[in-house]
């Protein structure tokens, strides 16, 4: 027979882990099904500066067990794994995980949103290490240093808009000869001194794998396929994000870029199921954001059972 729950989180970031730590002490004994990138985009990450409370800041790492931990304390069962399939027709819901099936009250879904990559193994290797997908998150760690954008739309152009407050020189890099940002994006990017362009040009590799830390990039003209060497002490890639929502495609209301709507806070389209961070968030994308929606999603699944 299925497990029952009354709360039932997917997802371990700061919103699920957030959102559990509060159920957990409404005594709901809530279930958190971690899903494969256990811990979310913080996992990847090294110093997290701007989480407050963390004064000389913290690994990203160590804050999502610290969480995790936390979590547990109050009495969350974490459940390694992905889930499967979830069922939202009825009730209560059904939710598919590893194999083991669970019936939950109420759904809270913090199932994050995913970067997009370049799809280059030295991308990866070098993700945290002058690697970012977040100017907001580690711009200031760049003063005074040279570092690029890549991407053409409005999120790459205001990147790197922002970043000029802190690096000596932006490169913008765009696989195409014009920007698709919005007009006024493109002209502030123009008219910024501080931004350089690069058109019609791919990145090919992030240098060095070997010393650990971003160097440099090898560039490829699209047009005349001339290779070249752009020395840089960071990248950021700024080519959308790809919210986790697959599972509830056709159950729960999505906007055109598949982020879940929500509705008076942290409800969904379906009443007993509740959105937080990032897969509902397509604007802020913080750690701090997400772990106040995460708070929000317990308190509204609690004021749920309750009435």
């Amino acid at each position: 027979m299925a497990e029952s729950r009354r709360v039932i989180v997917i997802g371990s970031g700061p919103a699920g882990l957030t959102s559990a730590i509060y159920t957990a002490r409404a005594n709901l004994a809530p279930l958190l099904i971690e899903g494969l990138d256990a811990g979310g985009q913080l996992m990847i990450t090294t110093a997290v500066e701007n989480f407050p409370g963390f004064s000389d800041g913290v690994m990203g790492p160590d804050l999502m067990a610290a969480m995790r931990t936390q979590a547990e304390r109050f009495g969350t069962t974490i459940v390694q794994g992905r889930v499967t399939r979830v069922d939202l027709g009825r009730r209560p819901f059904t939710v598919e995980a590893e194999g083991a099936e669970y019936e939950a009250d109420t759904l809270i879904v913090a199932t994050g949103a995913s970067a997009r990559l370049l799809g280059l193994p030295s991308e990866r290797r070098l993700m945290g290490r002058g690697v970012s997908t977040c100017a907001t998150c580690d711009g200031f760690f760049y003063r005074n240093r040279p570092i690029a954008v890549v991407g053409g739309g409005d999120s790459a152009v205001e990147e790197a808009i922002f970043l000029t407050k802190f690096a000596s020189r932006v490169t913008l890099i765009h696989r195409r000869d014009t920007l698709r940002a919005s007009k006024i994006m493109r002209d502030k990017a123009a008219a910024n001194p501080k931004i350089d362009f690069r058109w019609n040009t791919v990145v090919e590799e992030v240098k060095d794998v070997e010393k650990g830390t971003v160097t440099g990039v090898v560039l490829r003209d699209t047009v005349t396929g001339e290779r070249s060497e752009l020395p840089l002490d960071g990248v950021f890639v700024a080519i959308g994000h790809t919210p986790n929502t697959s599972l509830f495609a056709g159950q729960l209301d999505l906007d055109a870029n598949g982020y879940i709507v929500t509705h008076e806070r942290t409800r969904t389209s379906v009443p007993g199921v509740f959105a937080c961070g990032d897969v509902q968030d397509p604007i802020y994308r913080q750690a701090i954001t997400a772990a106040g929606s995460g708070c929000m999603a317990a308190l509204d699944a609690e004021r749920f059972l309750e009435d």
